[in-house]
């Protein structure tokens, strides 16, 4: 999601482990940095995070990451292996030699990465699946996927949540200022990755539709990207915004566009921005795809055909009359950190201990 967990304090990473550390668990976590920076211990509330650095030679930093995990595995409890399918492979070794159980967490499908298309690693991945204690998916339609590797039971659903303190409505208005945006006008955007596997292109081409029927239309946009923005009077590209400016530019907008194409990624992701534009209590149009359709299957109408400009276009025409909305859909981090702790302690209760912590 372009955002670190330990320098932006951001994502279910960070945010699942530091609520079962609030509930009085003893939370420890390890990440493997890609960029280079401070390594060592940080002390994030009631969780520590000991970071290392991946460097050039990427084999010896995950080297180093696999010698670590290996001393923290010998005083855990249980493992829940997030982030790619190389940390599920390396959390089964590592629960295998040490006689704990895994969790593992996959919120994406992880053989649309990079590193499922290695030699062995897809096998590797799927086996992993297979033989962890328990799965956590994302959505629903993953949830399938895994079934369909031949994991059958102990898997439930965890949907990604928001932070309340940051993604709630606030006055448009002031909003708008903060981004010299147009007051009065109509304005439809996105924050997140700008991206061509994402179809980002068709909520271009959707604007260029609708901006000669509403004169007063304006898009407004913010994120990673690796597409041109076209150069245009009510085209606002915002560059790439903090975490904090986010909701902000959420809540200045009247509907808010979440893009995917029908593809591998699309079809099993849960994009983390529909939990923060429902928490803005901002009217939403997503791809009818995988978890958004099933999340707005109340709501047909605020779907679209995925890579179909036009069907988006008449979606944003129709939320721009009808701005109807349901915050009442965004779990909070606590509920799912409480349905990992149970996941937890059925898996123990069912095994003796192997450590006294």
């Amino acid at each position: 999601m372009h955002k670190d967990l330990i320098d932006d304090r951001f994502g279910r990473f960070r945010e699942i482990p530091l609520a079962l550390a609030q509930m009085g668990h003893g939370v420890v976590g390890l990440c493997l940095s890609y960029r280079q920076k401070e390594e060592g211990w940080i002390n994030d509330e009631n969780v520590r995070w000991n970071s290392i650095n991946a460097g050039q030679l990427k084999g010896f930093g995950l080297y180093r990451f696999i010698i670590e995990a290996g001393r923290f595995a010998r005083s855990a409890n249980a493992i829940w292996a997030c982030s790619d399918s190389f940390y599920g492979i390396i959390g089964l070794m590592l629960a295998r030699k040490h006689n704990i159980p895994l969790v593992f967490d996959i919120y994406d499908n992880f053989e649309y990465y990079l590193m499922a298309k290695l030699p062995v690693v897809k096998q590797l991945y799927r086996r992993a699946v297979v033989m962890a204690d328990a799965v956590t998916c994302i959505s629903n339609p993953l949830n399938s996927l895994v079934n369909s590797y031949g994991k059958k039971n102990n898997i439930a659903v965890l949907p990604n949540a928001v932070r309340a303190d940051l993604f709630r409505p606030m006055d448009k208005e002031s909003c708008r200022k903060s981004f010299n945006l147009p007051v009065r006008s109509k304005i439809i955007g996105t924050a997140g990755a700008l991206m061509r596997n994402r179809g980002i292109e068709n909520l271009l081409a959707a604007f260029g539709q609708l901006e000669s029927r509403y004169p007063d239309l304006h898009l407004a946009l913010a994120g990673p990207r690796n597409i041109k923005i076209p150069r245009h009077a009510k085209i606002h590209d915002l560059g790439v915004l903090s975490l904090e400016n986010v909701p902000r530019l959420l809540n200045a907008l009247d509907v808010a566009v979440i893009c995917n194409k029908d593809n591998k990624f699309g079809r099993y992701c849960y994009p983390q921005k529909a939990a923060e534009i429902m928490a803005c209590n901002i009217p939403v149009v997503s791809a009818r795809l995988g978890s958004m359709a099933e999340l707005f299957k109340n709501n047909p109408a605020w779907l679209f055909q995925p890579e179909n400009s036009t069907d988006l276009a008449n979606v944003i025409e129709y939320r721009l009359r009808h701005r109807n909305t349901d915050n009442t859909l965004v779990p909070t981090w606590k509920e799912l950190a409480k349905k990992l702790e149970n996941i937890f302690l059925d898996i123990l209760s069912h095994r003796p201990l192997s450590h006294p912590h």
